[in-house]
């Protein structure tokens, strides 16, 4: 899978270009503030929805402008071509079309192009709480599997009825006897999540240790556990009578706090190296490097799930790494369509230049392509 072009229109700080793309190593190349990040976004909005920077959809509109809109084209591996379209207006209303077909949800839109992001805020996946871990485990689940994004928003659904009933019966306890209808319906979608989850995770961790091991010259060794409320992960059935047995467990508590205290909302990610847990003990630069692991790990886990490379989108991340690690992470990406930004090249070997694409932005607009 590649992204072939883009056609940018009124968004952010660009009026109007049109972009092709190298099917391997694209880099993007300009001063700070000049328009670099928000062309990743742009192709990112395309493949989620929305972008990574803002909730705020009309921060894209280019000031002034009553709208923005993109056009991508993508290939797959097999030659078939798919155009993703989407329009923003400053009133924040937007529309996406996937071959000139309106798309009225937008987890219609999740796997049509398979993007991986890495970019300075991932840090937070190692450094803070475990809601950012979860944000992480979800997305990329989401874009993987349309029945677990179904499922992860059916299972916040019934979680906020349950909560909004442990309230009504903290002072109404008639409300009682409803509860276990509740405990069924979030017991049944928690377990598949957590099915999916715990696959996702093994997977993420054999291939993230071999990654990480290679990008630190095998002087680290990345480990990572799944933190359940569950204990016995056999199967969905013990997982999901588990987390019945959870539920009653805790209902007490639940009605004098008015919120559920277990479940999959709750779970999170242990991340260490060389068995230290490197949220609170690691460097920066492990926590880095620990991070990106993660992120590239991903590009395998979406190849075996989909049967293609996803598009990975790497912004400022250069800046970070020795030539050395430059290099291994380069060569490691050979096979995968790649755009890079970067304040300069001076650091990257000419070998590695000479069969890319380099773009220079400046100001919104492109000196040469």
């Amino acid at each position: 899978m590649i992204i072939k072009s883009i056609v940018i229109k009124n968004y952010r700080n660009y009026d109007q270009i049109k972009l092709t793309f190298d099917k391997k190593l694209n880099i993007i190349i300009g001063e700070n503030a000049q328009g670099k990040t928000n062309l990743l976004e742009s192709i990112y909005v395309a493949g989620f929805g929305k972008s990574f920077r803002t909730n705020k959809d009309s921060d894209l509109v280019n000031f002034n402008k009553e709208f923005a809109s993109v056009r991508v084209e993508i290939e797959k591996d097999n030659g078939y071509l798919e155009v993703i379209e989407y329009r923003i207006s400053q009133k924040s209303k937007k529309e996406f079309l996937i071959n000139g077909v309106n798309i009225t949800r937008i987890s219609e839109l999740l796997g049509t192009v398979n993007i991986i992001l890495f970019y300075p805020d991932d840090l937070k996946l190692i450094k803070d709480s475990p809601v950012e871990r979860r944000k992480f485990i979800n997305r990329e689940l989401s874009h993987i599997s349309r029945v677990y994004c179904a499922d992860i928003i059916a299972y916040n659904n019934i979680l906020e009825q349950r909560n909004e009933l442990l309230k009504k019966i903290y002072f109404k306890p008639e409300y009682r006897e409803m509860i276990e209808v509740w405990d069924e319906q979030l017991a049944d979608k928690g377990a598949r999540l957590v099915v999916k989850r715990r696959q996702f995770l093994n997977d993420l961790g054999e291939i993230s240790a071999k990654i990480h091991s290679k990008i630190t010259n095998h002087k680290e060794h990345l480990t990572i556990e799944y933190l359940t409320s569950v204990k016995n992960l056999e199967n969905y059935d013990t997982i999901k009578s588990e987390l019945i047995f959870l539920l009653s467990k805790n209902l007490e508590l639940d009605i004098k706090r008015g919120y559920t205290s277990v479940g999959p909302h709750r779970d999170d990610v242990d991340i260490c190296i060389n068995s230290i847990n490197i949220k609170s003990f690691g460097s920066q630069g492990q926590q880095r490097t620990a991070a990106l692991s993660l992120k590239l790990s991903e590009i395998e886990i979406i190849k075996n799930e989909v049967g293609e490379y996803p598009i990975l989108l790497l912004d400022d991340v250069m800046s970070e790494l020795d030539v050395n690690r430059q290099k291994d992470l380069i060569y490691a990406l050979k096979d995968v369509q790649t755009i890079i930004t970067t304040t300069d090249v001076k650091n990257l070997l000419d070998d590695y230049i000479k069969p890319s694409r380099i773009i220079k932005i400046k100001n919104g607009s492109v000196l040469n392509h």
